[in-house]
């Protein structure tokens, strides 16, 4: 009967390590699995973070671009039409130069 108490005994202290080295296992795996699911995720959402992030820096680059691009067509216009002006301001004034040249010649010829 001895014998039968210390077999008994010693499968349940067996059982229990053996469950208790099971539970451990498991729960060091659940941890591990936890880990990883979050690293991944933090992960995804840190390069989710940069591509948003890089995508919005190269709308502004492009925007910015677009801006300089725009200023830059309407800097030649006004180049443009400041030297068109100058060009006809010039015209005038050498007709008028011209005009005036030709109206003194005239005088001088009838004073002569």
């Amino acid at each position: 009967m001895v014998v039968v108490v210390a077999v008994l005994v010693l499968v349940s202290v067996v059982v229990g390590v053996v469950v208790v080295v099971l539970v451990v296992v498991v729960v060091l795996v659940v941890i591990f699995v936890v880990v990883v699911v979050v690293a991944v995720l933090v992960l995804v959402f840190v390069l989710v973070v940069v591509v948003v992030v890089v995508v919005a820096v190269a709308v502004v680059v492009v925007a910015v671009l677009v801006l300089v691009a725009v200023l830059a067509v309407f800097v030649v216009f006004v180049v443009v039409v400041v030297l068109v002006v100058v060009v006809v301001l010039m015209v005038v004034v050498a007709t008028v130069v011209i005009v005036v040249v030709d109206v003194v010649d005239v005088v001088d010829v009838v004073d002569v």
